[in-house]
């Protein structure tokens, strides 16, 4: 589990694409410390298992599934990318809760600055948008980020100066492609509650026998 905070900013130093899969070799330093092989690295917001560590850089590798539903198999060579590992047990929640699994991909398509702010606007498709709420919580490329606007076709978020230097959220530009992943509580919520077939036993007759009306 992550929780959206970006702890470095990492350099993609190699990469190598097979005909449904690809290895990255990424230099970094801070993500480093006390990982081992095995362990989790999210990139981008895409869990990824470390398989190698050298000196100031590890690899990890991306199957056909992650590819096809994220941007990573866009990245390239000098590319920079948001780094997190998993949240230790005794660490400190100071995001939102991030699984790693990607729901899908957004487009930025606008970019505007309000004073020290910047707003951006992504479109995305309605099998996540219905996700969404105004305020709630949604990672965009690994970073923990609060709803300000949601309609039937995009939704916008305000970004403070800390996240825009501290992520490659600077780097983006309209047109770019950008990892999503929603809210897992949502999710949740429905599985259990949205999709039940069952008729509710709370019938008009029901209040009246029970003082409600």
């Amino acid at each position: 589990m992550f929780t959206g905070i970006v702890e470095e900013i990492g350099i993609i130093k190699d990469i190598k694409k097979n005909s449904q899969s690809a290895s990255l070799l990424i230099a970094c330093k801070k993500v480093l410390e006390g990982s081992q092989i095995g362990d989790s690295i999210a990139v981008n917001g895409v869990c990824l298992t470390v398989t190698s560590i050298g000196s100031n850089e590890y690899s990890a590798d991306v199957m056909a599934e992650t590819l096809d539903r994220s941007s990573l198999g866009n990245l390239k060579k000098g590319d920079r990318v948001n780094l997190e590992r998993a949240m230790p047990a005794n660490g400190r929640f100071g995001g939102h809760i991030v699984s790693g699994h990607i729901d899908g991909i957004g487009k930025i398509a606008s970019i505007d600055k309000d004073e020290m702010a910047v707003w951006y606007k992504i479109e995305t498709s309605e099998k996540i948008l219905k996700y969404i709420v105004e305020k709630g919580s949604i990672a965009i490329d690994g970073i923990s980020l609060t709803v300000a606007k949601v309609t039937s076709k995009d939704f916008c978020v305000s970004i403070i100066p800390h996240s825009q230097g501290n992520t490659i959220l600077s780097d983006k530009k309209i047109s770019d492609i950008v990892n999503l992943e929603n809210d897992i509580v949502g999710k949740y919520v429905e599985k259990l509650i949205g999709n039940k077939k069952e008729e509710s036993k709370i019938t008009m007759e029901y209040l009246a026998d029970n003082g409600f009306i």
